[in-house]
């Protein structure tokens, strides 16, 4: 136990950084302490509530000298909702410090010199830019509660208006609030593993306008759904699409793998870079369209096609960025180990009438090798992998088919330096990273890299 700090003490401390999950850093007598809702630059007055042997976290008490990046958020519940944990710092400072959060991943965890990462992209508006809600939905008292997770917790925050969602959610939940109380709709607790109805999906085409919601139930039976959906359709213009999802494991895992559509289609459509897409209640697509654009527009800058390259395109989802490249590519091949999500990619190769791609389900580490193995070689290899990364034998496999780049695509700068060494110390380069601001308001952030081979260094 540290000796230093104790519990329920209180402190002075000035934040100087960020950490992953957007809590300000400071020290104390050389201790690091995390503090929630600090910003860099902030000298606060803090109680310790935790003590570690490594760190410590405290509270604000009082702010003393607010940083000159300090702003009022603009949402009301944003000190206790998990759904951002940066809204309090100005945008632009916001983007500095992933800039920064990304050169110091690739340079302390990759021990990479001399690499070009340039400033982070923003939005000119960051509000309102996701087409994707996931709401928990609980009840206090007679009353329905929707809306995100307090910090730290699984206590439902009560949410009227979410300003980073799409302006539409405001008056779903609502309607599905309503819904609840008047059939008397049991909600799901998790410590006990009983109550009917879980959380409330939506996804919104921003091109298109189509509307898909989502029932997440424990168990089949739901009742009033036809007076449900009878207010859904003559309230929310754009509604396509009315589904429940069945999901009686006990937990916090949101989705089953069964999908009843209640009401219209069972997929929603909406269009990137001109292409058309077609997304299921179970098929992953980037929540900020605006900014999923720029990230592709770079990833395809990067991969610097002529029109004769084999590409591979690992962990492709919907098939996405794979037909971003095919445009521009002889062929491409596109791995994802959700079938749902290739069968998906298949049909969004055929609505956009793009031949030249072929996608398998798989976990990446089996297939690529296969591939390689029946002779099929990449001259390059994009990667856009889940927060652990890449697995070592998809990475080991890209090192022998010794493609001429390598685009990867992260969304935690972390595992993205670890993989760029693996790939550095067997002949490649990482010359440039982007940082790309997918998610305004919350401490996540986006990359796209290039690597060029080299040499044959290590292998």
């Amino acid at each position: 136990m540290n000796e230093i700090l104790k519990k329920n003490e209180k402190h002075l401390i000035t934040i100087e950084d960020i950490g992953h999950n957007g809590e300000g850093i400071g020290r104390i007598a050389g201790m690091t302490v995390f503090v929630v809702d600090g910003v860099p630059g902030d000298l606060l007055k803090i109680k310790i509530e935790e003590v570690k042997k490594n760190y410590a976290a405290g509270r604000i008490i009082k702010i003393v000298n607010p940083s000159e990046n300090r702003v009022q958020p603009i949402c009301p519940i944003a000190e206790v909702c998990g759904g951002c944990q940066i809204q309090q710092i100005d945008y632009a400072a916001q983007l500095q410090l992933k800039t920064n959060r990304v050169r110091a991943n690739i340079e302390r965890i990759g021990k990479l010199e001399n690499v070009i990462i340039h400033n982070t992209l923003g939005m000119k508006s960051p509000a309102r830019y996701r087409n994707k809600a996931q709401f928990p939905v609980g009840r206090s008292g007679a009353q329905a509660i929707i809306g995100f997770y307090k910090k730290g917790s699984h206590e439902i925050v009560d949410t009227e208006s979410c300003h980073i969602q799409h302006e539409i959610n405001d008056q779903l939940i609502a309607i599905i609030k309503t819904y609840i109380v008047e059939h008397q709709v049991s909600t799901y607790d998790e410590k006990t593993g009983h109550g009917l109805l879980r959380h409330v999906l939506t996804k919104v085409g921003f091109s298109t306008g189509e509307i898909m919601v989502i029932l997440v139930t424990n168990g089949r039976e739901l009742p009033g759904k036809e007076a449900l959906i009878k207010d859904l359709t003559a309230k929310i213009p754009g509604l396509k699409s009315v589904v429940q999802n069945i999901n009686t494991k006990k937990g916090n895992t949101i989705l089953g793998r069964e999908c009843i559509t209640l009401y219209g289609s069972d997929q929603i459509v909406d269009t990137l870079g001109g292409l058309r897409f077609n997304i299921s209640p179970l098929s992953f697509f980037q929540v900020n369209p605006m900014q999923t654009e720029v990230l592709y527009g770079k990833a395809l800058e990067y991969a610097g096609l002529t029109g004769k390259e084999t590409v591979f395109d690992v962990y492709c989802g919907i098939g996405t960025i794979s037909l971003f490249l095919a445009k521009k590519a002889k062929h491409v091949y596109g791995i994802e180990v959700v079938e749902a999500a290739i069968e998906d990619a298949k049909e969004n190769a055929r609505i956009n009438d793009i031949e030249n791609v072929t996608f398998y389900a798989g976990e990446a580490e089996e297939v690529v090798p296969k591939l390689y193995r029946e002779g099929i070689q990449a001259d390059v290899v994009v990667v856009d992998p889940p927060r652990k990364g890449c697995d070592e034998k998809v990475l080991d496999t890209i090192v022998k088919m010794n493609p001429q780049r390598v685009v990867y695509v992260s969304c935690n700068p972390a595992t993205l330096a670890r993989d760029l060494r693996y790939l550095e110390d067997r002949g490649y380069h990482t010359v440039e990273v982007q940082p790309v601001d997918m998610f305004p308001h919350t401490s996540h952030v986006e990359c796209v890299i290039m690597m060029t081979y080299c040499g044959s260094k290590g292998k």
